[in-house]
């Protein structure tokens, strides 16, 4: 068992983190949070890409497109149910995000 916790492991650097967490930030918020979706999907994909499960690294096949019908759909619902549908957004986020992880190997 030890074996397979050594072979997991990030390899991303703070820098590239930081710069690609600007980047998104200052693209949602130009966009009033239109691009939200975008920058969403463009910093897990660097994630994702970093990331080494049990020697098999990660791939993120998600697109803003596919994320923004969704993201539409979660706000709208929020809105009618006067927020109480928020509280579900972020797994519902996490529900798509994971549905789009795949083993890249």
């Amino acid at each position: 068992m030890s074996n397979l916790t050594n072979n997991s492991y990030f390899d991303g650097g703070l820098f590239q983190l930081i710069g690609w967490q600007l980047l998104g930030g200052l693209v949602t918020l130009v966009t009033l949070g239109i691009c939200y979706p975008w920058a969403f999907c463009m910093i897990y994909r660097w994630e994702a890409k970093h990331t080494v499960i049990n020697g098999q690294r990660l791939y993120f096949d998600g697109t803003a497109m596919q994320l923004f019908g969704n993201w539409i759909k979660w706000m709208l619902l929020t809105i009618i149910t006067i927020g109480i549908y928020g509280f579900w957004v972020n797994i519902k986020l996490r529900q798509w995000k994971t549905k789009h992880t795949f083993f890249a190997n």
